[in-house]
């Protein structure tokens, strides 16, 4: 088995790998519980993506991988502080990862598939893979027989071989918490919360221009009839969909952290605001042509042009924030 270890994968200790076999072995787990609420749940059909994004995330950071493992096995002793930090850190991380782990099996045991046995193996998972990942990169111990040094600087921190290795791995570790399902009651009160924005808002803006219509809960009176806001038209479907594929874009096309979370916030804002955007032409093709007119093909195509519309601006966003303006940098020397 080393030998064929040392064929297809030189350069990469033996430890490393069997740490990322047993963590493929998690994902795939929690992939096969996940599954029941994709083919349950519309709201969550793009998980059957989640394995394969996955997959092609580690490919392609895969150089990155190797070179860090090879630049921590020659990395210098640093700061103990640092060394007792991460691993004490990692370690509780782990601890609570398998007590989250089992409590969902137990749950998932016991009472079939759930939404917080779901949940329960999803988070301990996570709490498991990256420690897992984190405590087999062959460095520490090196590093952690250093002179004792005084002094906090996050760059000590965040520089340190091991993190560093385990940093790459965040997003196909992360991302499965998006693809399971929210616990009910929470799931409940986000989507009632979206709900009651798109509502407030559409009608508002009816009233700005000059449109009577009538709020009743979740329900728009129009002249033609009354048209019920259901829990689908939320946004919830977009939000997470859309989470999801910033997370991926963010991972795939950026390496400053600023740049990831930005895509991902973006990917939010955008959500809410085709939603909203959703919710104002269908209100207005009711107001015009009568509440059975948004039924069928103009419900279903305005749905699918906001995930359309989302994942463009999204697209748009990457070039944007790849720009390097060179007017700020200053001029540069002869020298260089």
């Amino acid at each position: 088995m080393s030998n064929l270890l040392k064929k297809y994968f030189p350069d990469v200790p033996a430890v490393f790998l069997a740490a990322l076999a047993l963590a493929a072995g998690f994902m795939a787990f929690v992939a096969w519980d996940q599954s029941h609420w994709w083919r349950m749940k519309e709201d969550y059909s793009f998980g059957w993506l989640v394995p394969m994004f996955t997959g092609y995330v580690v490919f392609d950071r895969w150089p990155q991988i190797k070179a860090r493992l090879q630049a921590a096995g020659a990395a210098a002793t640093g700061p103990r502080w640092v060394h007792w930090t991460l691993n004490t850190a990692a370690g509780l991380t782990l601890v609570f990862g398998a007590m989250f782990f089992l409590l969902g099996a137990f749950y998932r045991a016991g009472a079939g598939t759930s939404q917080p046995g779901t949940f329960a193996l999803t988070a301990g998972m996570v709490a498991i893979v990256l420690p897992l990942i984190f405590f087999n990169v062959p460095a520490g111990a090196a590093a952690a027989s250093g002179k004792a040094t005084l002094g906090f600087r996050l760059a000590d921190l965040f520089g340190n071989a091991r993190f560093r290795v385990a940093s790459l791995f965040l997003f196909p570790v992360l991302v499965w918490m998006i693809s399971a399902p929210l616990v009910s009651a929470v799931e409940t009160q986000v989507s009632l919360f979206l709900l009651r924005r798109v509502v407030a808002v559409v009608a508002f803006c009816f009233d700005m221009l000059g449109f009577p219509l009538e709020q009743q809960g979740n329900v728009l009176v129009l002249p033609k009839g009354s048209v019920g806001v259901a829990d689908a038209c939320s946004g919830i479907r977009s939000l997470t969909a859309c989470l999801f594929a910033g997370s991926f874009l963010g991972a795939v096309f950026f390496e400053r952290t600023w740049k990831k979370i930005l895509l991902v916030v973006a990917s939010m804002i955008f959500a809410f605001l085709m939603n909203l955007a959703r919710g104002l032409f269908l209100t207005a093709w009711a107001y015009a042509y009568g509440p059975g007119a948004i039924s069928g093909f103009v419900h279903d195509a305005a749905g699918y042009s906001v995930l359309g519309l989302t994942c463009a601006g999204l697209l748009a966003l990457i070039p944007l924030l790849n720009l390097k303006l060179e007017s700020f940098e200053g001029p540069k020397s002869h020298a260089e």
